[in-house]
């Protein structure tokens, strides 16, 4: 439950910060990703690298003083609060609409309405509100699938990833399921890696 999984990838942020230089890597050419809920705790980090926060876990990512490079949020739920609101994206099944709620129940009983406390549960709301950022927020790669219930959040986050001026690409692959690049050995899931291999190459 909220807010385990933030104070989990917060510490594994401030691990990789510290360490990767260790194992050759450079930490200032950061790439963050997730898929799903992973992509709201990717938004999350890069919102805690960008942004000065009271949240002890946000903290810790700030005292890094690294930024991701490109942030890769994949098919996100990137709130949890409100879930009805998918429904106007697009007609939803009856069962998927019930398990978008079941999500929602699991990782922050009371989620509805939103709550300031409850902020890092819902990252995209949080973007959308925040004034500009003290740091520049990454550029944003942002894959949605057309036939994904849960992809208007993926469309809502390109204007608010533009609103602090980075780049951003948010790409609604038609006929993609959530979650569908996974499945390596589609033409759409290659499509949507090779894209997104594309804008890490540029940024």
């Amino acid at each position: 439950r909220y807010p385990c999984a933030v104070q989990d990838a917060a510490l594994a942020y401030q691990w990789v910060a510290e360490h990767a230089q260790d194992y050759g890597a450079d930490p200032h050419r950061l790439a963050v990703g997730g898929d799903s809920a992973g992509a709201n705790l990717a938004l999350g980090l890069a919102i805690s690298a960008c942004w000065s926060r009271q949240e002890p876990w946000a903290q810790l990512v700030w005292r890094t003083e690294v930024v991701p490079k490109v942030l890769l949020p994949a098919c996100g739920y990137l709130a949890v609060s409100n879930p009805e609101r998918h429904r106007e994206h697009a007609p939803i099944a009856k069962w998927m609409d019930a398990r978008i709620h079941n999500v929602s129940d699991a990782y922050l009983p009371e989620h509805t309405p939103a709550r300031q406390e409850h902020d890092y549960a819902n990252p995209l709301f949080m973007l959308e509100a925040l004034p500009p950022p003290e740091r520049p927020f990454p550029a944003t790669f942002a894959i949605g699938g057309g036939t994904d219930p849960v992809c208007g959040d993926t469309v809502r986050l390109g204007p608010a990833v533009e609103r602090h001026g980075a780049p951003c690409m948010a790409p609604v692959y038609e006929g993609g399921f959530h979650t569908f690049h996974m499945l390596m050995t589609t033409e759409l899931a290659r499509r949507a890696w090779g894209e997104q291999l594309a804008f890490l190459q540029t940024h």
